[in-house]
């Protein structure tokens, strides 16, 4: 019988060589954030909001639903899932707008869009009227627009503070991002801001918007994108791909800008492994198709909308931005429909991991996995419920969540 010949100072030379390493790693890829990830930002401009916009979208989303719904989906079980949440919860993640779809008034206007935009906000939240998710996206870090997205930033933070305590999944998002100091610029101004207010430290957290050239490939040749996950201290909670800048930026043709293009694809994928493993989250961006109109016009844009949406998500991009009311039931439609189609076949193999069954498959911990945070986000955003969940996979919802970050 062979024995072992190494000996116990070798191990210990071993560990001690990859000390550093081992740290690096673990603070770098701390693995799959916990909690629900919205399916959707709704941009909103910061003029145009209201405390009572969510209901108020809801409804234009359940009227246009009501009239033509039944072109979105064949399956009535679909449909009716899509009712009930425009009825429920029609927004998850809103994100009222000081940038590109609020424009560059004058100083004094935006200090008063900044103050009202808290206070609707704050409002809704005291209504129960506010989605799960809320932030605002103020203007760029660049030298032209930096001090005044600061000053939004605080005035409107300074504002929401004064009428309660900061809403539960709140986010900030960082625009036009055209160098990786911006990103810690960004950092340490939120640091800044909770050491103001006496908020406990990384209480604020922000998403990044991937919209240019330099936050795919910086001016040294190197992939930018990891460097600006590393540059937002632990702050960075997503990256937000911006469809229509990210495209003029490369100079593609307005008829061929799209979240499907292939100049899209790229940006995507090395968004997609930058982020692998650290625990920042990806939403693809927007289509600027609207469904508005006659019947066949709501259709078409909806089946255009509904195909970006399906392909997002088998992709592995599992949020997107929506920009009208009219969007909600094709993105919801979409989903459910996603979820609801590979529901038997992820929860089965699943079920066949946790009883160790003997089938024709072997599936790894990874697998598993990937099986429970499918299921979990289905779960989530109401494709799925818990009943038939745990039925089908004899797992509850917090043992999914066990197998998804293998505790």
């Amino acid at each position: 019988m062979a024995r072992a010949r190494l000996t116990e100072e070798l191990y210990a030379e071993v560990d001690a060589r990859l000390a550093e390493a081992d740290a690096r790693v673990a603070a770098a890829y701390p693995g799959d954030r916990a909690g629900r990830q919205p399916v959707h930002t709704v941009y909103v401009p910061a003029d145009r909001y209201t405390a009572d916009l969510v209901p108020r979208w809801g409804r234009q989303a359940s009227d246009v639903f009501a009239e033509h719904g039944r072109d979105l989906d064949p399956d009535p079980s679909v449909l009716d899932r899509v009712r009930d949440k425009l009825a429920a919860e029609p927004i998850e993640d809103l994100r009222i707008d000081f940038e590109d779809g609020y424009g560059s008034p004058d100083d004094g206007t935006e200090d008063a869009d900044a103050r009202a935009a808290a206070a609707a906000l704050a409002e809704s939240v005291r209504a129960g009227q506010a989605p799960p998710f809320t932030g605002i996206r103020f203007k760029g870090f660049e030298r032209a627009t930096r001090r005044r997205g600061i000053r939004t930033l605080d005035l409107f933070l300074g504002t929401l503070l004064d009428a309660g305590p900061l809403p539960a999944g709140f986010v900030v998002t960082l625009p036009k991002v055209t160098a990786v100091d911006q990103v810690a610029a960004a950092a340490h101004v939120l640091g800044a801001l909770e050491a103001a207010h006496g908020l406990d430290d990384a209480t604020l957290r922000f998403e990044v918007q991937v919209e240019t050239s330099q936050s795919i490939v910086d001016a040294d040749g190197t992939v930018a994108v990891p460097r600006i996950i590393h540059a937002g201290a632990g702050r960075i909670s997503g990256l937000h791909y911006g469809t229509y800048d990210y495209s003029a930026a490369l100079g593609i043709g307005v008829q061929y800008q799209s979240m499907d293009h292939p100049a899209a694809d790229f940006a995507k994928e090395l968004m997609q492994v930058s982020a692998a493993g650290t625990g920042v989250r990806l939403s693809d961006g927007s289509t600027n198709r609207l469904p508005t109109g006659d019947r066949e016009a709501v259709r078409a844009a909806w089946r255009e909308h509904a195909r970006l949406v399906r392909r997002s998500l088998e992709r592995g991009f599992y949020q997107g931005w929506d920009l009208h009311p009219h969007q909600l039931p094709s993105r919801y439609a979409a989903t459910y429909a996603f979820f609801r189609e590979g529901f038997a076949h992820a929860a089965g193999r699943l079920r066949d991991y946790v009883t160790s069954a003997e089938t024709g498959l072997l599936d790894e911990p990874a697998t598993a996995q990937a099986m429970a945070g499918f299921l979990l986000r289905g779960l989530h955003c109401g494709a799925l419920d818990d009943a038939e969940v745990a039925e089908a996979t004899t797992v509850d919802r917090p043992g999914l969540e066990r197998y998804l970050h293998r505790s």
